[in-house]
């Protein structure tokens, strides 16, 4: 079973590129030390304040994934100086 969380989060005190990239890379790090994802900026590469973030994981369950993605879209939230615009969650088996 794979489970996609995809999140676009609005960066409202980025001033550039620089600042931006230091805070997805640092949700990213969180993302995959606590909750061993994949994660990847997947869109709105070269704008300041917005971001899309696409993260993956994989389980034996669709009920684990539905509690690890809910997780990780929490902690995406509660991220310093990150907004949630959307999040959509998708699961294959």
């Amino acid at each position: 079973m794979v489970g996609v969380a995809r999140v676009e989060l609005f960066l409202p005190a980025c001033q550039n590129l620089k600042e931006k990239r230091a805070i997805v890379k640092s949700v990213i790090a969180q993302l995959r030390h606590k909750f061993n994802v994949s994660a990847a900026e997947t869109d709105f590469q070269e704008q300041w304040q917005r971001t899309e973030l696409v993260i993956a994981a994989v389980a034996n369950e669709i009920p684990f994934l539905q509690k690890e993605l809910n997780a990780v879209v929490r902690l995406v939230e509660m991220a310093p100086g990150v907004e949630l615009i959307r999040a959509e969650t998708e699961y294959y088996e």
